[in-house]
């Protein structure tokens, strides 16, 4: 090829994407639309900036987003190369300084001979070959021709951001340093709440301001994976004892007892300067959070260095949309990828600009690629984008439901036994996948 391929959007999965067709030896223009148009959460213009959490969630293979990413190493991915090097202490997940994890990603682009990055938003759908990875904060106008090109409106549910507070604002000795359960090192800080003081907080919740939905929002429907805390806590008195504020595998060393509650709060950079709340997103305002949040035992002082807040996340019905290429059926040289794809989670979007920047390198070679197996966690998200029932799609996360077993494995019992197998069955398969991808690619 002789003129680059276009990559619209430099989140985690045009970063992604980008890399992957580099690599194969073709050339990119990666356009970004920050800084010449921000948007509400971005904090920067660096590529593959992370804003609703730090965390890429577990990362044992055991786990499907663990598998995940085991998958994605073994097929040269920047983000998760990128995610190990500026890696923070977080248990059993894999976290990382956001900082530093958006500066690597963009010096690595920046600095690739065949890669340019550019500045501009894009208003139009391209007529192709693209990958079009804009995320859930895709511009109006391009959304507008997007819609354009389907025939219907795009979907659209709201994501809520959770609040980010200064180490120096906390009362450490109300907080204990652990992990649940005790896995890996005391790397969370986790603020007990005796049964009183929960149902204090759960009542100030449920009578905190939040910020007003416009007219065209009223119809919005949270994602059930990122629920506003203040919605979780309308469901029920318990409910947010077993969802965010679950004190199971967690004992006050101070008392000796598991408590009645525990918020969490994560690392969220190398300096260990701010701690973001763990499953604390919200739409309040942000004088309520102050006022809430504050009721925490330990962070009566704190010092917030982000608010929570609420977005718009477009997405479009994929089955009805997209090919098991992931491209647009009504305009097969233009490819989707990350968020807007119908899948939920960092590790899930990169993932699909992974598969995209793969899939046009190799048509681009004369040789398409297939998807990866169903028994592949990569081949699993490919299933939930092209198989769901287009009348009841919507977003998700990797889960082992969307990974087909293998015949050989389905008698192997107990279950961490079988999904044991499984995923090492499962990277062996996308090691054999990436040959066929290698050898119609060039690479």
């Amino acid at each position: 090829m002789t003129a680059p391929v276009l990559v619209v959007g430099g989140g985690l999965a045009g970063s992604e994407a980008a890399w992957q067709l580099a690599e194969a030896g073709i050339p990119v223009r990666l356009v970004e639309m920050r800084p010449v148009r921000t948007t509400p959460v971005h904090p920067g213009d660096r590529l593959a900036e992370l804003v609703c959490s730090n965390s890429l969630r577990g990362d044992s293979p055991t786990n499907a987003v663990g598998l995940l990413k085991r998958e994605m190493e073994a097929l040269d991915s920047l983000i998760v190369r990128c995610a190990r090097a500026t890696a923070v202490p977080a248990g059993g997940a894999l976290a990382v300084d956001r900082g530093r994890f958006a500066g690597l990603v963009t010096r690595t682009l920046e600095e690739h001979p065949l890669v340019t990055v550019e500045r501009a938003e894009v208003t139009a759908l391209p007529e192709g070959p693209a990958i079009v990875a804009t995320g859930p904060l895709t511009s109006e106008a391009l959304h507008r021709s997007l819609e354009a090109v389907l025939g219907e409106g795009s979907l659209a549910f709201y994501d809520a951001v959770a609040p980010i507070v200064a180490a120096d604002s906390l009362d450490m000795d109300r907080l204990f340093a652990a992990s649940r359960y005790g896995r890996g090192d005391a790397d969370y800080l986790n603020a007990p709440l005796d049964r009183e003081a929960y149902e204090r907080f759960v009542a100030a919740l449920l009578g905190a301001g939040q910020v007003p939905l416009r007219e065209f929002e009223a119809d919005a429907v949270f994602f059930e994976g990122c629920l506003p805390i203040e919605e979780m806590a309308r469901r029920g008195p318990d409910t947010l004892r077993y969802g965010p504020m679950k004190p199971v595998g967690l004992v006050d060393p101070r008392t000796g007892q598991r408590p009645w509650a525990v918020v969490q709060l994560r690392q969220d950079d190398l300096a260990a300067e701010h701690w973001n709340l763990v499953g604390f997103q919200t739409r309040m305002r942000q004088g309520e959070q102050r006022r809430v949040f504050r009721m925490i035992p330990g962070l009566e002082n704190a010092r917030f260095v982000r608010y929570g807040m609420i977005h718009r996340n477009t997405y479009v019905n994929a089955p009805a949309h997209l090919d098991a290429g992931l491209r647009l059926r009504a305009r097969p040289a233009v490819r989707l990828a990350g968020q807007m794809t119908g899948v939920e989670g960092y590790v899930e979007s990169a993932a699909t600009g992974l598969l995209a920047g793969r899939f046009l390198a190799a048509e681009l070679a004369g040789r398409p690629l297939s998807p990866p197996p169903r028994t592949t966690a990569l081949g699993g998200l490919v299933r939930h984008l092209t198989e769901r029932p287009a009348s009841r799609f919507e977003p998700s996360n990797v889960t082992w439901g969307l990974i087909a077993c293998p015949p050989e494995l389905r008698t192997v019992r107990p279950k961490a036994a079988r999904r044991e197998a499984m995923a090492a069955a499962a990277v062996e398969a996308v090691r054999r996948w990436a040959l066929g991808a290698t050898a119609s690619s060039g690479r």
